[in-house]
């Protein structure tokens, strides 16, 4: 099987969680004649769903990718998942689309997970169309998640269908440009009907505002419209695809998924007014000998080029890297060259993906989406090219993980392979993140929420054979000092033979937040030999590893090393390094020391209604405030709030919004923890460490 890049269009499904999005997909492909059974999401039969992870959840974890033909013209669908703790995903796998189909259940409406998925597509100049779904279920309104979509979103959405009656009565679409009506039989079968007679006037309404945002989109149909011409179905439908096209245009269809109502005009659509693979523009890169841009476009007989945006994991079967490419052709095996790791890479199969299926092709070219197996270091992000005509493509970045747990093997002796089962699970969810953080000793794995971490460690024990636990993390304090002082350090033995003596005086004063250790040696008339003074320091260096408050490190404090003495036969490296590390004891002790915690640069993006609700959560959480914005229809709120105070703060934002609410977060500073706060802390953990 081989792709025609001027017969092919890549079409990424996307929404929000639970507007029927899967099971689009997989009517779409049905229809078609490229699967021969209708899967659904209930049944856990889908082809686009197929881990064990999405079976259990009845939810898309991954995306998901598959082919049909309808019209003579490929269509490379991709199922994306709508769970805001799958949207990295989301996001990197649309780059590899054309076009979006907008999925809205009209009874849910839309949700902050469709408004941060257009968000996307916007920012990768995607044109998409809308398919209002759900339209036979209770409460389905049509009218007024037009309405919702036309506040919320831009461009605003331009009405082409309307439904024929609604929730139990809801049996067809009238389509505005060719002004015909369909039922549709239980089998999804069409029949043409004369246009309800109760809803003329609405349709007349509708298609009249219908045409009048078309023309916009073509200088000479519009002045031909206002003179009075009629216009053909065949000219608008031309205006509507290059309004489509030029994304100042945004169809809107209806239908039902579950009742097969509307699917067969909705892929009529796609075919004839989304973009194909060759109508993408040119895409621009970096070439890495000069750095200065350069564009490839999609033409098979431009030197090859491809980016990978998505990394399959399998202990059994290795990695397997799906690339979009963007120019040129690639066969069945051979080389390319990886110009983001400036290394060659070999394959020996090139693959299309459909469902979990893996099928052989013998040649591809620009717009089609394939994978190679067992690439030795391309990973998700990676340009691959020919290595005569290098260049580097800018992929999109993943978001920041919000959420983090410890993570404990339940076998002792199970770390080395925690990290290293986590770190092949990385290379295909790049919204994972894993530390090993020096002060707490634990395991930190963080994602996008608790669903996202739960079902990776599922992954980790499917695939891995890895059993862990996940405990919540502990905040890594810090200690400091609020004052200036001076004292002194001194190691004095005698236990036959040589003993041991060092004799330091030290000036200890606290640095600005963020300045961490300075030293200063201040020592005059050699009152301490100059090979010793090291010693010192490192003595105060491993000192302050471990405060006396809780055993947190010290930070931000400056160290003038100003007197002392030595005896010539006693003083050695080892004594003056004990000296430097009790006259840091001391002086700690007596320069009022604080507890620190880390402080989180939080942005939380909500619709302004529950601005009052999330402030006073902020205040709750000693959060402190830095501004408000706006953001289209939502509020933005930027502040900082301490690390110990925003640990479960996705769940909890999540039950103040309704899911409506974002954030992301990322450190900023340390600061005190105020005194009776950090009197039951610094208690606490002494009280564990004992």
């Amino acid at each position: 099987m081989s792709e025609t890049a001027n017969k092919l269009s890549n079409i990424a499904i996307i929404g929000h969680g639970g507007s029927g999005k899967t099971s689009l997909a997989e009517i779409m492909l049905f229809k078609a004649g490229a699967t021969n059974r209708l899967g659904r999401v209930e049944d856990g039969n889908t082809v686009m769903d197929f881990e064990p992870e999405e079976l259990k959840r009845h939810s898309s974890i991954s995306s998901s990718f598959h082919q049909f033909i309808w019209n003579k013209q490929t269509i490379n669908i991709i199922d994306t998942p709508g769970d805001q703790n799958f949207f990295t995903d989301t996001k990197m796998c649309m780059q590899a689309a054309d076009g979006a189909v907008v999925v809205i259940d009209t009874i849910d409406g839309i949700k902050v997970q469709t408004e941060q998925a257009w968000g996307f597509a916007n920012d990768f100049g995607m044109p998409c169309m809308i398919f209002i779904n759900k339209m036979d279920r209770e409460r389905a309104n049509f009218s007024r998640t037009v309405e919702d979509a036309a506040k919320r979103l831009e461009p605003i959405p331009i009405v082409v269908q309307l439904p024929i009656g609604s929730e139990a009565n809801f049996k067809g679409v009238v389509d505005l440009i060719g002004m015909k009506a369909y039922t549709y039989d239980n089998d999804g079968n069409a029949t043409l009907i004369d246009i309800p007679a109760d809803m003329k006037e609405w349709v007349e309404t509708e298609r009249e505002s219908l045409i009048d945002n078309i023309v916009e989109a073509d200088d000479g149909l519009m002045e031909r419209y206002l003179e009075g011409e009629s216009l053909s179905d065949d000219e608008l439908n031309a205006a509507l695809k290059k309004g489509i096209l030029s994304r100042d245009i945004v169809p809107v269809l209806c239908g039902s998924v579950a009742k097969n109502i509307g699917i067969d005009l909705l892929m009529n659509t796609i075919i004839n007014c989304m973009p194909l693979a060759t109508d993408r523009r040119e895409r621009i890169g970096i070439d890495p000998n000069d750095k200065s841009e350069i564009g490839r476009l999609p033409d098979p007989d431009a030197p090859f080029s491809a980016f990978v945006f998505k990394t399959i994991a399998d202990p059994f079967t290795g990695r397997l890297s799906l690339f979009r490419i963007v120019s040129g052709k690639l066969g069945s095996d051979g080389n390319f060259y990886n110009s983001t790791r400036t290394s060659r890479e070999r394959f020996n199969q090139l693959l299309t993906i459909a469902g979990k299926e893996q099928k052989p092709v013998n040649e591809a070219g620009p717009g089609s989406i394939v994978a190679v197996a067992k690439l030795k270091d391309t990973t998700t992000g990676d340009t691959l090219c020919n290595e005569d005509n290098k260049i580097i493509f800018t992929c999109a970045e993943p978001l920041p993980p919000l959420i983090s747990f410890a993570v404990e093997p339940k076998s002792q002796g199970d770390e080395d392979k925690i990290f290293s089962s986590l770190s092949k699970l990385l290379e295909e969810d790049l919204a994972l993140k894993v530390d090993r953080n020096a002060e707490t000793k634990q395991i930190l794995l963080s994602g996008m929420g608790q669903v996202h971490i739960e079902t990776t460690i599922e992954k980790l024990r499917r695939k891995f054979n890895v059993e862990v636990l996940l405990t919540t993390p502990k905040i890594p304090y810090k200690e400091t000092i609020k004052k200036k002082v001076r004292v002194q350090g001194k190691h004095k033995k005698q236990s036959g033979g040589h003993g041991q003596y060092g004799d330091c005086w030290i000036q200890m004063e606290p640095m600005p937040r963020g300045e961490g250790f300075e030293f200063v040696n201040a020592v005059v008339g050699g009152s301490i030999p100059k090979t010793y003074i090291p010693a010192v320091k490192k003595g105060i260096l491993e000192a302050c590893q471990k405060g006396i408050l809780s055993g947190f490190p010290c930070i931000d404090f400056k160290v003038t090393l100003d007197d002392g003495t030595y005896h010539s036969v006693d003083s050695s490296e080892m004594a003056f390094k004990i000296a430097g590390s009790l006259a840091f004891k001391k002086a700690v002790e007596q320069a009022n020391p604080v507890l620190l915690e880390p402080v989180m640069k939080v942005t939380i993006t909500a619709p302004d209604e529950f601005m009052g609700d999330i402030m006073g959560d902020l205040n709750s959480r000693r959060g402190k405030v830095l501004g408000m914005d706006s953001a289209g229809k939502n509020q933005v709120i930027n502040a900082f709030v301490p690390m110990a105070e925003f640990l479960t703060y996705s769940l909890d934002l999540n039950s103040i919004t309704g899911g409506r609410g974002i954030f992301t977060m990322e450190f900023s500073h340390y600061d005190e923890v105020p005194a009776q706060i950090s009197e039951k802390i610094i208690e606490e953990i002494n009280k564990n460490n004992a």
